[in-house]
């Protein structure tokens, strides 16, 4: 059989090996991978699941570990503009090259057993972490947890970063169902962080019942304030109610972040828990990790892309995330805000509309390109948003640039252009071809 010979056509290909793109169960991929030798990814590896938050969780422990001197390979998706973004290692991402090498070894491993393109995906990250000489993995779960095909590695350390409604048709139509399935990345006697406070019962059980040690913000780490206008992580063993920098426990003063969200925050608070949690193993650097916060950089993520009016764009995808968006905009100087937006087929467009409000005086609605049956049109789009909008205005666009355009003629220069609801959007953005 004649393999593929670029890395498109590998892609290409891996989307045809399996009856469904999303297939959840870990029976086949760990086949492969102990047909492949269970490659081990690192001597310590940290996975990060959530419904959302996990990419940018993984980008603060990759820069505080490689702020210290340690080698890291990071693994999340989806990608922006590249698949290669997906797939890093000592900060650099993979050559085309060696991940054809990767997917030529897993096929010859896999025999007759399906694999979808995200279990490919996985396997090849595994392989070449084993062989980079790592020092520490950091794996994003692609969705779930439970049955993703991250979690065929045993983590040292796992973070649930927040449980939002999304994917209810893999993991559950409720918080409780979507927290089992994410708390399903624990392991027995392993720390198991939470990003955030509020989690469901669903989540807790199922930690509880791994025999999971769970990390809580605000009882086991948290933010405080300290001296002026200074903000400190605590870690275990903070008096309560103490000024972290009075006490005698783990505490770091925390630097001004370049990641703008309010949320940032909590995903950088529990990033420093684990990092903690594994301090036997790893040390204890406070001052390079604050070094790492304040460098740490990820695109897509309330990154403005300048112009005039500014355009800034996001990955938000669901309703939490589209609350954040809100919360963000509220810290905000007033000025009008117009959004250009489409989702994917299976996201709720009402609530993401809905979290939003009046904060967007008008919405630029397209399609997505290439997203096969997950796609939509601008119509049904518009169908699904306009019954949240309260006298917001809304037009249909036949493609991204369109939409784009008509927002520049209606703004003034001091507006605001908005641009989210999916990866698809984000990373059509970036290309600076795509935005004129």
């Amino acid at each position: 059989m004649h393999l593929p010979d670029t890395l498109e056509d590998w892609l290409e290909y891996q989307q045809r090996q399996h009856a469904q793109p999303i297939a959840l169960g870990l029976q086949r991929v760990r086949s492969v991978w102990q047909a492949l030798g269970a490659p081990a990814a690192a001597p310590v590896t940290i996975t990060v699941g959530g419904t959302n938050g996990k990419g940018s969780t993984v980008a603060f422990l990759e820069a505080m570990l490689r702020a210290r001197g340690l080698r890291v390979g990071a693994y999340t998706s989806p990608h922006l503009m590249r698949y290669n973004e997906r797939v890093r290692i000592a900060g650099v991402e993979a050559e085309d090259a060696a991940l054809c090498a990767a997917f030529a070894r897993i096929e010859q491993a896999r025999d007759a057993i399906p694999l979808t393109y995200f279990e490919y995906g996985t396997l090849a990250a595994l392989l070449l972490f084993a062989a980079a000489g790592l020092d520490v993995a950091l794996l994003e779960v692609g969705l779930g947890g439970r049955l993703d095909a991250v979690n065929i590695v045993d983590a040292d350390a796992a973070i649930v970063t927040t449980i939002g409604i999304d994917h209810v048709e893999y993991l559950g139509p409720d918080r409780d169902s979507i927290g089992r399935e994410k708390a399903g990345i624990a392991r027995a006697g392993h720390p198991l962080v939470l990003g955030t406070a509020g989690m469901p019962a669903g989540l807790l059980d199922a930690a509880h019942a791994a025999r999971a040690q769970v990390l809580w913000p605000g009882v086991d780490f948290g933010l405080a304030p300290g001296a002026g206008a200074s903000v400190w992580w605590a870690g275990p063993g903070a008096p309560h109610g103490a000024h972290p920098q009075n006490a005698t426990h783990a505490r770091l003063r925390m630097p001004e972040l370049a990641l703008a969200a309010p949320h940032q925050r909590d995903n950088a608070a529990a990033a420093l828990a684990a990092l903690w949690a594994l301090r036997a193993r790893l040390g204890w650097a406070p001052e390079a990790y604050a070094h790492g916060l304040a460098q740490t950089r990820l695109q897509g993520r309330l990154q403005s892309l300048g112009g005039t009016p500014e355009l800034v764009v996001d990955v938000a995808h669901n309703p939490q995330a589209a609350a954040e968006l809100a919360a963000w905009l509220d810290t905000q100087p007033a000025r009008p805000t117009h959004a250009v937006f489409s989702a994917l087929a299976d996201k709720d467009i009402a609530g993401i509309g809905a979290a939003l409000g009046m904060r967007i005086a008008h919405w630029h609605v397209c399609p997505i390109r290439d997203a096969g049956l997950r796609g939509l049109s601008a119509a049904e789009v518009s169908l699904r948003l306009r019954g949240t909008l309260r006298g917001a205005g809304l037009s249909e666009h036949a493609s991204l640039h369109a939409a784009l355009a008509a927002a520049r003629a209606m703004l003034p220069a001091d507006a605001r252009i908005l641009a989210f609801g999916s990866f698809h959007i984000a990373g059509a953005l970036l290309d600076p071809a795509a935005r004129g």
